[in-house]
This record gives C-alpha cells, sequence and structure tokens, in this order.
C-alpha cells in the first residue's frame, strides 16, 4: 500500500547558509496560501523545531537516522503526512556531511530513504559561475539524491543573480527557485547554540512574520510547490494501520517547561502518556513549589545558564525540587535539568546557587564541553534503566562540572561515544533521581518512557503525608553523601 506525500527537504552546503530562516518564511507563506504544513527538522535539534511550530501552527518533529530506525522514521512522516497538505524538512550541516567518510546518518541519506526531492540553498558570497560547479558538483557526488531545484542567499546585486542563475540552469539543469539579497541585519539573532530560541526572543512573532514576508517577496512558491507535489508515494507500514492510543492516565508526572527549561521531543511527552502518565507542566521560574500530587518529575534541557538569577531567587520551588527529591520522587534530569539539580551555575556575572541536590558546580565556558552523538553503557544500578542496556542520545553543553565526579561517586553510565562528564562517566544518581548531559529521544529509547512511569507508579504508592514538597526544611541541607558516593 502506498500513500500519496508531497514534501520537500531544503539542504545547503554548509550549516549557516540560511536554511532555517528559508524553511520558517515557506512554512509561513504557504500557511498564509491556507496549506497545512507539518515541519520536521533532520538531527537532534530542539531550537529550530520550536520556531519550525510557531511558524507551521503546529508542532514539528525530529528525523534521526542515529537515534531512529528506518521503519520508526517512514512510520513519523507517513502518520503526520495523513494530517497535512504536505510535509517540509530542514536539513543539517552539508547536504552530504555524515558521521564518517560514507556520510552516515547525512541530509543526503535520509533525502534518499524517504525519496523527498531536495532543494539547495547556496550561499553565494563572493562567487558567481562557481556556484554551477558547486551545485553541479553534489548532483554528480551522489546521483541517487533527487536534487531538483536550487534558492540562491547572499545575492549582492541584480547583475550577480543573473549569471548565477544562468549559469545553474545551462550546466546543472534544475530550476533556480529563489534568490534573496543579502540582508543588513540577521532576522533571527544567534548565541552559542543557535538561534535564541522563541520562548526568550522579545519579538518572535515579528521575526517570523519577517521571514515570510522574504519568502514571498523572493522565493517562487508555485515552484517549490510543484517540485513538492513530485515527490514519489511512500509505503505505509503495517502497523500504521493501528492508532496510536493513550493509556488511562494512572500517574501524574510534572514536567517542568519555561524558558528556562524547553528543550522536549514531542514524542517523549506522547510516550509518557501512551504509557499512562499524566503530564502537569511546572516553571521553575513562577511556581513557589511543586504540587503534592506528583508522582515523577522530568527537567529537560534548557538554558539555566540565562535564568540563572530568576531560577536561584525562586527559592521556595528550589527548595520544594530539593525535598522532593529526598523524599523518594522520581526525577529524570537532561543537561539543563542535570545543572539545576546541582549547587551552583557559574556564569560571568558570579555563581547562582541552584537545588543543590548535588554536590558539584556547573561552570559555563566560552567553547563547547560536548557536542554530537553519545552511546552510553549502564554499568551500575539507577532508578530506571538495567545494567547492560545500551542507549544512544545527544550532547551539547557549555558548561563543566567542578570538580570532577570522584571515582567512588554513583555514575550510571560508561560512555563509549561523546563526552559525558568525567573520565568516560555519566549520569549522577541519588535515590530515585538520574541526571545526565545525554539527551534521549523515546523512539531511540524505548525503555525510557515505561521507566520512568512505572517507578512513578511505585511512588504513588508512599503514603500522601509524606509528600508535601512545600515543606523543604533547611535549604542547606546536604543530601546523604554515602547515597550519592554509593
Amino acid at each position: 500500500m502506498q500513500k500519496p506525500c508531497p514534501r520537500l527537504l531544503l539542504a545547503a552546503l554548509r550549516g549557516g547558509a540560511g536554511k532555517t530562516t528559508l524553511t520558517l518564511g515557506l512554512l509561513a507563506a504557504w500557511r498564509d496560501q491556507g496549506r497545512r504544513l507539518v515541519p520536521f527538522k533532520k538531527g537532534p535539534d530542539y531550537i529550530d523545531p520550536a520556531w519550525h511550530a510557531l511558524a507551521a501552527g503546529c508542532p514539528s518533529h525530529n528525523l534521526d537516522p542515529f537515534l531512529m530506525e528506518g521503519d520508526q522514521i517512514m512510520a513519523m512522516v507517513v502518520r503526520y503526512a495523513s494530517q497535512a497538505d504536505a510535509l517540509l524538512i530542514e536539513g543539517n550541516r552539508g547536504l552530504y556531511d555524515g558521521l564518517d567518510a560514507q556520510g552516515t546518518s547525512s541530509t543526503g541519506e535520509l533525502a534518499k530513504f524517504l525519496a523527498t526531492p531536495v532543494v539547495l540553498v547556496v550561499d553565494c558570497t563572493m562567487r558567481t559561475r562557481t556556484t554551477a560547479a558547486m551545485v553541479l558538483g553534489c548532483q554528480h557526488f551522489d546521483p541517487e539524491v533527487p536534487i531538483r531545484g536550487v534558492i540562491l542567499n547572499q545575492i549582492a546585486r541584480p547583475r550577480h543573480e543573473d549569471i548565477i542563475r544562468q549559469a545553474i540552469e545551462r550546466y546543472c539543469g534544475i530550476p533556480v527557485l529563489g534568490a534573496l539579497p543579502r540582508l543588513k541585519c540577521a532576522v533571527f539573532p544567534e548565541r552559542h547554540m543557535g538561534l535564541v530560541p522563541p520562548q526568550e526572543h522579545a519579538t518572535a512573532i515579528k521575526a517570523v512574520n519577517t521571514a515570510r514576508d522574504l519568502a514571498q517577496r523572493y522565493l517562487d512558491l508555485d515552484g517549490l510547490w510543484q517540485v513538492a507535489i513530485q515527490a514519489p508515494p511512500l509505503p505505509v507500514p503495517e502497523d500504521l494501520a493501528t492508532p496510536v492510543t493513550l493509556a488511562a492516565a494512572k500517574v501524574t508526572i510534572g514536567v517542568i517547561r519555561d524558558s528556562a527549561f524547553q528543550f522536549y521531543y514531542p514524542e517523549n511527552l506522547e510516550a509518557l502518556e501512551q504509557h499512562g502518565a499524566r503530564l502537569v507542566e511546572l516553571s521553575a521560574l513562577d511556581d513557589p513549589f511543586l504540587p503534592p500530587e506528583l508522582d515523577g518529575l522530568y527537567i529537560g534541557g534548557g538554558f539555566p545558564e540565562t535564568h540563572a538569577l530568576a531560577l536561584a531567587e525562586n527559592l521556595s520551588f528550589r527548595n520544594s525540587v530539593k525535598a522532593a527529591a529526598l523524599s523518594g520522587l522520581p526525577i529524570y534530569a537532561e543537561c539543563g535539568g542535570l545543572m539545576y539539580l546541582g549547587e551552583t551555575i557559574q556564569i560571568r556575572e558570579g555563581k547562582f546557587p541552584m537545588v543543590g541536590l548535588f554536590p558539584y558546580d556547573f561552570v559555563m565556558g566560552k567553547k563547547p564541553q560536548g557536542h554530537g552523538y553519545t552511546i552510553l553503557e549502564v554499568i551500575r544500578e539507577n532508578p530506571f534503566f538495567p545494567i547492560g542496556t545500551r542507549l544512544m542520545g545527544h550532547e551539547f553543553h557549555y558548561s563543566q562540572i567542578v570538580p570532577d565526579p570522584a571515582a567512588e561517586a554513583a555514575m550510571a553510565f560508561r560512555v563509549t561515544r561523546g563526552t559525558g562528564m568525567a573520565g568516560r562517566r555519566e549520569g549522577l544518581v541519588f535515590n530515585n533521581v538520574l541526571a545526565t548531559y545525554t539527551h534521549l529521544h523515546a523512539l531511540g529509547s524505548p525503555q525510557w518512557a515505561p521507566a520512568l512511569v512505572q517507578r512513578a507508579r511505585e511512588y504513588q504508592q508512599v503514603p500522601r503525608g509524606l509528600q508535601d514538597f512545600s515543606r523543604a526544611g533547611d535549604s542547606s541541607r546536604k543530601p546523604d553523601a554515602a547515597k550519592i558516593l554509593g
């Protein structure tokens, strides 16, 4: 069985070539025409999909050949195709950049697997006819990658565009589907991890509207649509006929989701619900304390360092989280969540106290301390994963843990790929708390969601009188060192 699925993939020759701005502009422009687009981002990313969602008016999803199996990717694409007029995929890095010389997990390989037409976004700074040579090289490098058009970026003047357009159409045999001029200022400001997230952008809607206006003025929207609808049908996986059902909610899991903690894959939250969790969104910035009905807590990544003062000032919430951990509440924390559970976050402006569950400071650096895919092996007891489990995830952090955890510290993982936090070790453990720099995706780590829900179900049996998280006691109280050091 096959299903029609109009779709398009925007790729480039390198990162920072303008893919995201054009993706957002195209999403918003087609939305203005009354078309429903479901966006995707190739690779591990939280920030670009957050912008996608704002422009498209619906969630964006990640497609990652390293973290997911091919049938999972295909099933996700076909599932969302049934809800949309078309799909728009934003690639990452250069078209053929992957994990090795063979381009494993590259955008090009994803385009081939999904038989998705590719439109190349090319930065034309200080180049004319050579641009055609670069496009022609991409075409010949792997003829199976369906490159169907080009968008020119950073055009200096009309003559510049005219020469490049003629050269590409003559030597490459594909159309130029848009040409953007060199802009005087960036539409979307950046910082160390890429774009500033929309949750922290003072005029996010205005920025998306600016991208839309650029797309409407400089892109061939009809030509791009014709490329998208020429995509061949996709096979429908047999299990797609079985509808996704959510289990009856049996436990309550809090999700700290605010402008400080915003990195959550939609599939992770959906997986928790599928296994019987009722999710309650919380704010570490504004809420006074954790609600007493919680059976578990999920603290994702984000930018706690840019909110360090506000997080530190919400003392009652910090104490509440610490009291919950001491009482045995299951807590799973990733990256920014790990930093929040430490003693302090140290930035240029000074040290700011955090929850203080783990006796470590997190010091922000100027360069990435860990960046890329990770593979972890579970080597000791922890609340969620059996010993011997192999987990595949990713890390991207500028913070460093200080001091390095001692050799006897309770660390759940051995790092076989990636940086980790201390001598190829990862995953701080205390009571029912597991905190790690690595981000997991529920499709690539199917053990994670049921384990968190099960641990929450066990904790639910604790008498309610012992679960008043607003009574944190002395904020300087330290957890039992023996429980942390094992």
